[in-house]
């Protein structure tokens, strides 16, 4: 029995569009922290009692954006192709170029946008998604088998790498490579401070399984529904396994001191930067595993998600400077001064980070940028010029 679909109709699968736009939303929470609600501890560290369970929470959902987001655009790949009937070498030559843009619009753009300055140049999300793309167009052209195995080791293996200290070498360029593949880090260069967040091992590494994992949506609609519940669930269970059984997978050791709620939330607190084997179990396969159900989600809240699954880059290049500079005109009336987060200065003395006004100042944010990405969706479906692929 074949698992191919009889159909040969562009593909459109709506819970990739479902699960991006909620992935971008869930995102928009985490800016606007950084923006509206920085705090003088870290929202992530459950041994600090000033860190109540809300705020953790906070912070703990947005970790799923990321890795979805990046996924998504490898499966993106795989059917842009598969949609246009186009070849390797045409969808080569897209990555390789869309890539480069994504890059520079990281390191011109959305570095400007997060400072409204030029203090840094950050390497994030957008750079680690420009970067993959151009690696990702020289990857297609392995066998499938290969293409999949690069994938499964960039992900499953870059942990073995977490001792590598290469500033032992008193090598800053070394120092710097390593940053870019596997350690975060802060640095100069041509006398420009970079900060690298999203070193590229990982992120790269789920980027080519995405695309491996665009295969599943040409199957027939019931074997691919049971395969992404296999998958996803596999994904937690070995999350699991591994959290409970094992010192591998993350580079900070479980911490066992703590209590009651505490103690089960230490168990889903993984490390981000870079994002480690459990961070990307513990985020990707649930996502996986309800995308059956998000196929057949309907209704308006529904349709406001697809929204922003559509134009997700758009989406993002939008967000910024609104936080920004909604963030700034608030900071001022109240306090003087903005954006303590971003030029590390001291947090104003009067000054008291609210969760209540992170999540109105989200909720006011999502609304705002609704109707611009509603028409720019609507654009890009009755339009066809070239460039709109790259937005």
């Amino acid at each position: 029995m074949s698992l191919l679909s009889t159909s040969t109709a562009p593909i459109r699968v709506r819970s990739i569009d479902l699960l991006r736009g909620i992935a971008m939303v869930i995102m928009v929470v985490d800016h606007i922290r950084d923006f509206w609600g920085p705090t003088p501890f870290d929202p992530g560290n459950l041994q600090n009692e000033e860190v109540s369970l809300w705020w953790f929470f906070t912070r703990w959902i947005t970790h799923f954006c990321a890795p979805v987001f990046v996924f998504l655009a490898g499966t993106s790949a795989f059917l842009y192709r598969h949609n246009g009937q186009r070849s390797r070498a045409q969808l080569s030559r897209f990555l390789l170029t869309r890539g480069i843009w994504l890059a520079l619009v990281e390191i011109i753009a959305v570095s400007f946008f997060w400072q409204f300055g030029a203090n840094f140049i950050l390497l994030q999300v957008i750079w680690a998604i420009g970067v993959s793309m151009i690696l990702l167009a020289g990857l297609i052209w392995l066998p499938y088998w290969l293409l999949l195995a690069v994938g499964v080791g960039l992900v499953g293996f870059h942990n073995l790498l977490d001792s590598v200290d290469p500033s032992e070498s008193g090598s800053a360029g070394l120092v710097f490579l390593w940053s870019l593949l596997h350690q975060t880090g802060m640095h100069e260069i041509l006398g420009f401070k970079v900060s690298v967040r999203y070193p590229l091992m990982p992120w790269v590494g789920l980027m080519v399984l995405g695309y491996a994992f665009g295969r599943i949506f040409v199957w027939k609609a019931s074997i691919r529904d049971r395969s992404l519940v296999g998958l996803g669930l596999g994904m937690v269970l070995l999350f699991i396994l591994l959290r409970l059984t094992t010192n591998y997978g993350d580079p900070r050791p479980l911490n066992l001191e703590l209590e009651g709620v505490r103690q089960f939330l230490a168990y889903l607190s993984a490390t981000k930067y870079p994002p480690s084997l459990l961070f990307i179990l513990m985020t990707l396969g649930p996502a996986i595993a309800l995308m059956p159900l998000l196929e057949r989600m309907r209704g308006r809240p529904a349709d406001v998600l697809l929204v922003f699954g559509r134009v997700p880059f758009f989406f993002y290049l939008l967000h910024l400077p609104v936080i920004n500079a909604t963030a700034a005109v608030w900071n001022y009336s109240f306090y003087g001064s903005h954006n303590w987060w971003m030029k590390w200065t001291p947090l104003p003395d009067n000054y008291e980070p609210s969760l209540i006004l992170v999540w109105v100042a989200w909720a006011l944010t999502v609304a705002l940028l609704y109707w611009p990405c509603r028409w720019f969706a609507n654009y890009k479906r009755t339009h066809k010029a070239w460039w709109l692929s790259y937005l």
